[in-house]
């Protein structure tokens, strides 16, 4: 008998600094999405279309910098009167550094500021069949957003530009996302 009371005591322990651990584990994960609006010449050619977002975040409790990884899938449909009617797929993967306005703990909105590079695969996909290749670039981004704060989960928004090096002229869009992040502190 004073084996088990030992052991459901340990057990209980235990139990308690895993609690205790995934409450303010450092890892945030979310999903979002929203508009992409092209810019500059890529503004020409595509319409505003829209994109999806998931993310995985690292952010120690006590440091204002943390570091995220995203990757986004984007449609932007041609406009008409091009010769070619389609529409232009980007997927991306970037890596971010994330600054974080210091505010108090009970306060809800939190500012912050994102910026990286990655790697962003441009394809054209024609309506009247028929395919087009690929092409890989390098791009770079930065933006702004703001964290509210719930019970639970985190609804942010943010926006970014990103400045794909595409070979004629560089691909500019801005996509404006709405989302959720679950974990974190």
């Amino acid at each position: 008998m004073k084996g088990l009371k030992t052991g459901l005591v340990v057990a209980g322990l235990l139990m308690a600094g895993v609690g205790a651990a995934q409450a303010q584990t450092p890892v945030t994960f979310g999903i979002g999405g929203g508009a992409t609006v092209p810019l500059g010449n890529t503004s020409d050619a595509v319409k505003t279309g829209w994109h999806g977002l998931a993310l995985v975040q690292f952010k120690p409790a006590s440091s204002p910098v943390g570091f995220r990884i995203d990757g986004q899938y984007q449609e932007l449909k041609s406009k008409s009167g091009l010769v070619t009617q389609g529409k232009t797929q980007l997927i991306n993967g970037t890596a971010n550094v994330v600054f974080s306005f210091p505010v108090a703990a009970e306060t809800k909105v939190r500012p912050y500021l994102i910026g990286g590079g990655g790697v962003y695969n441009l394809k054209f996909k024609p309506t009247a069949g028929g395919t087009s290749p690929s092409t890989t670039k390098f791009g770079l981004n930065a933006g702004a957003g703001f964290d509210f704060a719930l019970s639970g989960a985190t609804i942010f928004v943010e926006g970014r530009f990103h400045n794909v090096f595409t070979d004629v002229s560089n691909t500019k869009f801005i996509p404006i996302t709405l989302g959720v992040k679950f974990g974190g502190k």
